[in-house]
């Protein structure tokens, strides 16, 4: 048996034809066209001499030419390597030679730091030029007549982690991994071919991969494309086009809502929503449900599985602040320090993950590979509780854990507090050096447009929310918390900055 994710856009030409698949601006292109350029591409692949198994870099924002040219990849049965746009020179360099691609297609606008790069990799011995050169040389290809055969256990995706500890890692993800975790995706968020969804999530990234792009495309709906999330763009695009799906990160609701011009705009069209690579704040989740009269389900997963491996499903009730249930055919446990498996209700352990969703292993990393797969259950490093209904609920990651005169203070938790203060916009808690205990709790806050508060008044409203241990004797006040490239708190640059 074989199985190959440009199988979505060949259906989707086959079913869809002439139907808009992507919309950019003032740009569309058909489920037909979209699989002819991806097919003329991938001749131009194998006139680069790239042949199966060779992997192809991608460093291209949201927009027609990431999809072109992902599917292309998949076409030339060629591992695509979707890299973070906002890599430096070094890092492209890195990439490139870790994951021993053979080309590298990256857009104009990023050419400086690609072509340095580039450079300094010389196992990649093409760089294509999207909108430039990429676009000429699919005009003059004749379109590869079928697909290369890859197996379902094929490398389709190489993803690169973010590298909190040591360098990046590769996570190979099969074209069965990545093709059931977009069928049950959509599925699951109700996504059929009348959905219009908004991609501002990164598609080089897992969660704006599987579940935007992938997930709507196998089902026949159209995808809105913006290059980067500004909450002005996102409104008017939702209300343009008549936005049905929208997926984000917590902080992109947090600015959705705090907008100026949040109260301007009617998304009526707004059916329902998905958030997943941070835990989302009750308090966001509850203020944008009732403000939009919609419905976000919070999921949870990780690169390494697909991403999607828990959700709150819609034919089920849903908790605030749960990342839900299993999805179909994955296995959760908790598992304490002593590695023993946990089957008492709300005692807090580490998740680990079992089924079809989880990665082959780590690219080139054998010994990274066999320790965070155990008998096939990956570990994640992520601390939760599940309730007496099967629901789970993330606590804090393994390492955010901080350890105050000996107890455990879980970020997550005192996080939800701070959010409920009526001034504060975001928040990310961290641990700081302590010479008597250890640790001591820090909170990094934001204020609302127009709104202030003292470091003191935090400290007492913690105070009277959680136990004296937990909350923050230590207030660092800021414009801006820094984020990644979809949005999510980085906490490793507040704890390098500290």
């Amino acid at each position: 048996m074989t199985l190959n994710l440009a199988t979505i856009v060949t259906e989707g030409a086959r079913r869809f034809g002439d139907k808009p698949a992507l919309i950019c601006g003032n740009q569309s292109i058909s489920y037909e066209q979209l699989d002819e350029r991806a097919r003329r591409l991938a001749t131009v692949l194998h006139g680069c001499g790239v042949t199966p198994g060779q992997s192809v870099a991608l460093m291209l924002p949201n927009g027609l030419a990431f999809s072109v040219a992902y599917y292309a990849c998949h076409h030339a049965a060629a591992p695509a390597v979707p890299l973070n746009t906002l890599l430096a020179a070094d890092e492209v360099a890195y990439h490139l030679e870790d994951s021993e691609a053979v080309v590298l297609i990256a857009h104009e606008s990023l050419l400086e730091r690609a072509q340095a790069g580039f450079d300094r990799a010389p196992l990649c011995k093409r760089l294509i030029v999207a909108g430039r050169d990429m676009e000429s040389l699919m005009d003059q290809a004749a379109p590869t007549s079928d697909s290369a055969a890859t197996m379902p256990d094929d490398t389709a995706v190489i993803l690169y982690t973010s590298g909190t500890t040591g360098r990046p890692k590769g996570a190979e993800l099969t074209h069965f991994n990545m093709f059931y975790n977009a069928e049950l995706a959509s599925r699951l968020h109700g996504t059929d071919d009348t959905t219009v969804a908004l991609a501002v999530l990164p598609l080089f990234h897992s969660f704006g991969q599987t579940v935007i792009q992938n997930g709507t495309l196998i089902q026949g709906g159209t995808i809105v494309l913006l290059p980067r999330f500004e909450p002005k763009a996102a409104f008017d695009a939702m209300t343009r086009h008549g936005v049905t799906f929208f997926a984000g990160v917590p902080t992109m609701y947090f600015a959705l809502l705090h907008d100026d011009a949040a109260d301007d705009h009617d998304l009526a069209s707004l059916k329902y929503c998905a958030s997943g690579g941070a835990p989302m704040p009750v308090e966001v989740m509850r203020t944008f449900n009732d403000k939009y009269g919609t419905n976000i389900m919070e999921g949870y997963g990780l690169s390494e599985t697909s991403p999607v491996a828990s959700l709150n499903q819609m034919d089920r009730v849903k908790k605030p602040g749960s990342i839900g249930t299993p999805i179909w055919g994955i296995g959760f446990r908790l598992v304490d320090d002593d590695g023993s498996v946990i089957e008492d209700s709300n005692v807090a352990g580490e998740i680990w993950i079992k089924g079809h969703n989880v990665m082959k292993g780590y690219y080139r990393r054998p010994d990274a590979t066999r320790a965070a797969i155990q008998d096939g259950w990956f570990r994640t490093g992520d601390i939760a509780t599940r309730d007496t209904d099967g629901f789970y609920f993330i606590v804090d990651r393994k390492k955010d854990l901080i350890i105050r005169g000996g107890y455990n203070v879980y970020p997550r938790e005192v996080e939800e507090v701070l959010y409920a203060h009526s001034a504060i916009r975001e928040a990310a808690v961290i641990g700081v050096a302590d010479e008597r205990l250890g640790e001591e709790v820090k909170a990094v806050v934001a204020f609302k447009p127009g709104q202030r508060a003292s470091a003191d008044d935090i400290i007492a409203h913690c105070k009277n929310h959680v136990a004296a241990y937990k909350y923050p004797r230590v207030v660092e006040i800021v414009d801006e918390l820094p984020k990644g490239p979809t949005g999510k708190i980085l906490k490793r640059a507040l704890r390098d900055a500290k």
